[in-house]
């Protein structure tokens, strides 16, 4: 019986395993799934050239705000329900389709392949150590929670004082800082479902995609800056 998850769209669940233990389970098959509209979202937006149509223009990030933060709380509004599930289907797919620009531009270097490569590989590689680390741990993790709200306030400010700025080493710290932040947000959400304290697989699954995103869009970044030649 599951009474917050009450759907099991994978029937993943097993005779005699913790609630915890289920809920963990979902998530990584939501996570994974998500990655389908998220490449479909990408296709999309590389067909229309969704920012091209609004160069020198602030409408594509305020579009974005817009999108990310009503669906996330949209999401959070239905995180025991199905219907939550599909509104996270729709946020990746949306999601993708913002991300195509800097996948064209990345993509349109001559080592833009090795590029988004080198960041996804360095992406997954990420996951899996802190995950393996969420699972080994046995700390509540409660200390890392409050340096990770700090953490996100740091960043905003970093972010806010860059669209004015325009500093490319304060972009490059700031895309450090969030490859370190998102990193141990995933630990910190896993040991947090382990330990109890998240209940809706929808909500970790959100997590962990937004982690993941954080991550390999400041890698790309990155490896922007230092690989490419033009």
């Amino acid at each position: 019986m599951q009474p917050h998850n009450t759907y099991d769209f994978t029937h993943l669940g097993q005779v005699g395993e913790s609630q915890q233990t289920a809920v963990l389970r979902k998530a990584y098959a939501l996570l994974g799934i998500s990655f389908l509209p998220c490449a479909a979202g990408a296709y999309a937006g590389a067909s229309v050239n969704f920012y091209s149509l609004f160069s020198n223009s602030w409408l594509p990030t305020v579009a974005f705000l817009i999108f990310a933060y009503g669906l996330m709380f949209a999401i959070e509004k239905n995180r025991y329900n199905n219907i939550g599930i599909g509104l996270l289907m729709v946020f990746t797919f949306g999601i993708g389709f913002f991300i195509s620009p800097l996948l064209q531009f990345a993509l349109a270097s001559s080592v833009g392949s090795q590029i988004v490569g080198m960041a996804a590989m360095m992406t997954a590689g990420v996951f899996l150590t802190m995950a393996t680390i969420a699972h080994r741990s046995k700390s509540s993790m409660n200390g890392l929670g409050q340096f990770l709200l700090i953490g996100a306030v740091v960043l905003i400010i970093g972010m806010i004082l860059n669209m004015f700025m325009q500093i490319p080493a304060l972009s490059l710290t700031i895309s450090a800082g969030f490859v370190i932040f998102s990193s141990l947000m995933i630990m910190w959400q896993i040991r947090t479902v382990i330990a109890g304290g998240e209940d809706s697989a929808t909500s970790a699954a959100l997590t962990l995609f937004i982690s993941l995103y954080n991550i390999f869009t400041s890698l790309v970044h990155i490896l922007l800056s230092i690989m490419d030649d033009r």
